[in-house]
């Protein structure tokens, strides 16, 4: 299959596009590097450009015609979603919108978009389950679920056929060791911890610890990048499944909550050293517990992560922090 990856440079893309270069598939990264790398993709070949301009988007379609789109090219940083809001209904929402105009005009009507838990805002239930209320409480969590809506109605009005994946902590790092996550700024707690590990920063601030959780602290619910991968490949299967909607909606996660501390705990034993820490104020708007329910993609998919367990996943990305490459 000829498959475009928007965003593939990016932490999540690039782990797609290994999956997808894995399997076989014929694979073109579309990417402006905004915050992704070059090193990540290797010599996969890519379109440099940007899904905020249309012309970017027809050259691309035109020159490589593929039959499915994968959509990473978001901005995912709360806090700057708040302080810009404008930066992100532009990005999320509005290339998102150019990228749908575009595969129209292509003739492309295959989808697969890279959501986030955000939409849900603050969780209701115990495990949270595709039924449950969208109420994002902050600019991205509301620019993602605009860009759903816009999909939803492409599906409705237009012949498309799109799965949405709703993921809840991404985590780990190929295991090859030689691909993991680079952000900067980085806000992602493992990431953060393996930091302090390898010596490049010196301490670590973790958020609250009267949370109405057993031990204080938040819980988070981790899932591996590369189980991620493995999903959005299934549910591109699933779309060519007449029996499934037109616009499908799957929750990723492994259904398990770990608290902060317990993170950090399982980071120590893993790396055998000491990852000081702070305590700072709890952030507005973070939930006690948000964990997944990803029963609908065991279901309908077939998906079942392979990399469930904390400690596998924090032991790939620490053999990617020992020896970073980008």
């Amino acid at each position: 299959m000829k498959v475009l990856i928007c965003g593939g440079a990016g932490y999540i893309g690039s782990h797609m596009v290994r999956e997808l270069v894995r399997a076989e598939h014929d694979v073109l990264v579309f990417d402006n590097f905004s915050t992704g790398h070059r090193a990540a993709i290797g010599s996969v070949p890519l379109y440099l450009g940007d899904l905020l301009q249309p012309a970017d988007i027809d050259q691309m379609l035109s020159a490589f015609r593929p039959q499915l789109v994968m959509h990473f090219a978001a901005r995912s940083l709360v806090a700057e979603s708040v302080a810009d809001p404008a930066l992100y209904y532009d990005n999320n929402v509005g290339g998102v919108h150019n990228l749908l105009q575009g595969m129209r005009r292509h003739g492309v009507n295959r989808l697969v978009f890279s959501s986030t838990a955000a939409v849900y805002g603050q969780p209701m239930t115990p495990q949270i389950t595709e039924s449950h209320p969208t109420s994002p409480i902050n600019p991205y969590g509301r620019s993602k679920l605009f860009a759903e809506r816009i999909i939803e109605d492409h599906c409705s009005a237009y012949g498309v056929r799109a799965a949405v994946l709703r993921y809840f902590n991404a985590a780990g790092a190929d295991i090859s060791g030689d691909l993991g996550e680079a952000h900067e700024p980085e806000t992602h707690l493992l990431p953060n911890l393996l930091r302090v590990a390898a010596g490049r920063v010196s301490r670590i601030k973790l958020f609250g610890n009267d949370f109405d959780t057993p031990d204080g602290f938040c819980v988070r619910d981790f899932i591996h990048v590369s189980d991620l991968s493995n999903a959005h490949l299934l549910a591109a299967k699933a779309l060519e499944d007449a029996n499934l909607p037109a616009f499908q909606c799957y929750n990723l996660g492994n259904g398990t909550g770990f608290s902060v501390i317990e993170v950090l705990r399982a980071a120590e034993e893993i790396t055998a050293r000491p990852i000081p820490w702070d305590l700072a104020p709890r952030r507005n708007g973070d939930p006690a517990v948000l964990v997944a329910s990803a029963e609908k993609a065991h279901r309908l998919l077939g998906w079942q992560p392979r990399l469930p367990e904390l400690k596998t996943i924090i032991e790939t990305a620490w053999r990617w922090h020992q020896a970073p490459r980008y």
